[in-house]
């Protein structure tokens, strides 16, 4: 009886946990820095987060796709650098900015989609693990952002083109604004549409989903395509934000994305993970990071602590599956 009890409340427990863990978390943590830090809880602060946030919160959105299906995409921080260099270069043009501008973002955009189309050729027509195709790619993007660029950032944009980085839109930053629509899109996606429950049931067992009629190739491609194409918008925040191109932006981005979403309660054996999950995971990152510079934190220790949150998530993760 007696042990019966102790399983029963064990299970509750891991329940708890993996339902309001990341979000109990989240609150444990802002509670911890605004009392050590004066500065941390007031409205500038708390829109600071969100847009330090934003740029890798909206790739993290595009990395649960691919994590739900067993996935990884390592190629995204090289796809933000590259999407960059094109936009600002197609900027740089001697066309009116009424024209050069969507030039430039559909361009931007238009490398993430053919990364993504890349990737998920490879995996599905060749059968080559993600992890390997998207390393290669990663490499491959990273060296074209130098060999395009020379090694040199791109400098002499518009100044319009700064405003979809710096701008503000009723006081609220706009990659903030572009962050929250791109996750309500994300999750109607995910949540209400049968591409969604097709990324879940491949994730849960790829066998399975095929021999039930579901097209897996297809849906990884679109997989794929949307991590790409989210890292691309995320480049051309970046760049924006920066008011310039540059060949080395997105360096070691993938782990805070991967962290985000592993933090925010997604399996790395896929199946199972919510885009909900990400946002707090990625704002529980954001929240960290901010706070450990309020407290004069030195990057490197920042660099031990993020590592220590994901092994805690992934420990968390593995109590959670058993």
């Amino acid at each position: 009886m007696q042990g019966e009890v102790q399983n029963l409340v064990t299970k509750k427990f891991k329940n708890i946990i993996g339902e309001f863990g990341i979000a109990i978390a989240l609150f444990l943590e802002i509670l911890l820095f605004s009392s050590l830090s004066p500065y941390f809880f007031t409205a500038d602060n708390i829109l600071n987060v969100t847009l330090q946030t934003s740029i890798t919160a909206i790739i993290a959105a595009g990395m649960t796709f691919v994590i739900l299906t067993a996935g990884i995409d390592l190629s995204i921080g090289a796809m933000v650098a590259f999407s960059g260099v094109i936009t600002t270069s197609i900027l740089r043009l001697n066309l009116p900015f009424i024209y050069s501008f969507p030039l430039a973002i559909m361009a931007g955009i238009a490398v993430g989609v053919l990364s993504g189309a890349i990737a998920g050729t490879f995996i599905t027509r060749f059968g080559i693990t993600p992890f390997i195709v998207t390393l290669a790619l990663m490499t491959i993007w990273r060296g074209s952002s130098y060999i395009y660029t020379d090694g040199r950032p791109i400098w002499g944009l518009p100044e319009q083109f700064g405003t979809l980085g710096s701008g503000r839109l009723f006081g609220v930053p706009v990659p903030t604004i572009v962050m929250v629509l791109i996750y309500i899109i994300t999750y109607v996606v995910l949540k209400h549409t049968k591409f969604g429950r097709y990324v879940y049931a491949v994730g849960g067992n790829r066998e399975a989903a095929r021999l039930a009629g579901i097209d897996t190739r297809r849906v990884l491609l679109r997989v794929y395509i949307i991590s790409g194409v989210l890292a691309s918008v995320s480049g051309i925040l970046l760049a924006s934000r920066m008011n310039s191109g540059q060949p080395n932006a997105g360096l070691m981005y993938e782990m805070d994305v991967i962290a985000a979403v592993v933090v925010g309660g997604t399996s790395l054996f896929g199946g199972r993970g919510s885009i909900v999950g990400t946002f707090v995971g990625a704002m529980l990152i954001g929240v960290l990071r901010n706070g450990l510079n309020l407290l004069n934190v030195g990057s490197y220790v920042q660099m031990v602590v993020l590592g220590i949150v994901i092994l805690l998530a992934v420990m968390l993760d593995q109590m959670r599956t058993k």
